[in-house]
């Protein structure tokens, strides 16, 4: 089968082909990796060809790879197509986080003033590439990485409907380290996880027909011992009888959060682009891109959300809380149910159908789903508790009302999009926050055009 990555040049590409690399009943045989900057895609195919020189013969014929900057040649026999694009680059991110950060508000990429911002440069150019897809590609899944993923996976499924499945590794990342700290083994733990990408709750943690997360939400030792227990701490925890994803500290510590942000040395978005401009710079020397990915990636797998930490006074990472949720063996996961009818359970972004009756049935939640050769179906969920159901809703809102700036043009809906938000608390914000992008970024030229 063959698999289409958009975004091909992006940094975490790698990591998709390792997880082929090291499963024998992959169903991929051959890779195509689409950019549309060359030198980008010239890079990451040389560390991926030299992952299957190291991998040679230890599980079977690594999958093919070819690159390419055309997007009909990429999609054209895909049987599945990754969208993991940066709209922007991590240029249009810093920017993002600057504007942000001038008007005292958050500008994290898919939370606050800079998730819209980047959505609305986002949902056109994804909306297009799902047109694409159901013109050259019309039996293809499409598996959507692209941030932010929830309002991303929505804007595209109002084209190829349940043909596109977003993916996040949090709740997988949670649902482990939780497991761990109640002493239950995660591959056994089935998760109650509800809400939308990057504003999610874990309820249960399910073994053999008990919740063990009672007994470890009653233990404050336990729940000082791994990442979102040091976020939030033991007694909000309790409060609230629910771990919620790392990404809600923006909103239960927003003030500290913001603080912390604007006192760092630099942006996340600018830390990375230095990074990664070292990285692809030097990624050319004969047999080291691979070794240059990986200590890159090290160094970027250990900054993750240090500011929040910061805000919370829990410093570095421990070892055990840079293992991620794996994003790219959740894709595998998936790739493998649908291509062989193999029904599995994992925690995705789809439509709502009736699962939440908050929501309406096309709003995309992320929740627990079973998946299979008909693709994937959320499972029935116990209804959103009220201090979560305030938050999906308000949040959900803002998401409808970039998809209709970015449909119609209309600048009104992106000012509507910025003041509605919750962690932004004023309409001249919004207005301020609305032209200055538009000035940023080519992008959002759409916006200039109908006021």
């Amino acid at each position: 089968m063959r698999l289409t990555i958009l975004g091909g040049g992006g940094f975490r590409v790698p990591l998709v082909y390792g997880a082929l690399l090291d499963d024998p009943d992959s169903p991929i045989t051959h890779v195509v990796l689409h950019d549309l900057d060359p030198d980008r895609l010239a890079a990451i195919a040389g560390v991926l060809t030299e992952q299957a020189e190291a991998a040679a013969g230890a599980a079977g014929a690594a999958p093919g790879i070819t690159a390419t900057t055309d997007l009909a040649e990429a999609l054209r026999g895909a049987d599945f197509v990754f969208s993991a694009i940066r709209v922007g680059g991590l240029a249009g991110r810093a920017a993002d986080e600057r504007i942000a950060q001038a008007e005292g508000v958050l500008g994290q990429e898919t939370t606050g003033a800079g998730g819209i911002a980047y959505g609305l440069r986002t949902v056109p150019v994804a909306t297009d590439i799902a047109r694409h897809v159901e013109r050259l590609a019309p039996d293809a899944w499409v598996i959507n990485f692209t941030n932010p993923a929830g309002l991303v996976t929505e804007a595209m499924s109002r084209v190829l409907g349940d043909r596109v499945i977003g993916i996040c590794d949090s709740p997988v990342g949670l649902g482990r380290r939780v497991a761990r700290a109640a002493g239950v083994d995660p591959d056994a733990a089935r998760l109650d996880y509800v809400g939308l990408n990057h504003l999610g709750w874990l309820r249960g943690l399910h073994v053999a027909g008990r919740d063990h997360l009672p007994r470890l939400l009653a233990d404050p030792e336990a729940l000082g011992s791994f990442e979102e227990g040091k976020l939030f701490g033991p007694d909000w925890l309790r409060a609230l009888g629910a771990v919620p994803n790392e990404y809600l500290h923006y909103y239960y510590f927003h003030r500290e959060a913001v603080r912390a942000h604007r006192e760092a040395k630099q942006t996340r978005g600018a830390f990375l682009r230095e990074q990664q401009t070292r990285f692809y710079a030097g990624s050319g020397e004969p047999g080291g891109a691979l070794r240059a990915w990986g200590r890159t990636r090290a160094e970027r797998e250990a900054t993750y959300m240090v500011e929040n930490r910061d805000a919370a006074g829990i410093g570095e990472r421990d070892a055990c809380d840079m293992e991620s949720g794996g994003y790219e063996r959740v894709a595998l996961a998936l790739m493998r149910a649908i291509a062989t009818n193999q029904p599995t359970r994992l925690i995705l972004n789809v439509r709502n159908r009736s699962t939440l009756d908050a929501l309406d049935a096309e709003a995309v939640i992320e929740v627990p789903c079973l998946v299979d050769g008909n693709g994937a179906r959320p499972l029935a969920a116990d209804p959103l508790p009220s201090y979560a159901a305030g938050l999906v809703t308000s949040v959900k809102a803002v998401e409808r009302e970039i998809m209709t700036a970015a449909a119609t043009g209309s600048r009104a809906a992106a000012v509507r999009a910025f003041a509605l938000h919750p962690l932004i608390d004023s309409v001249h914000v919004a207005e301020r926050l609305t032209d200055a992008y538009t000035r940023e970024h080519p992008g959002l030229a759409y916006l200039r055009r109908n006021r």
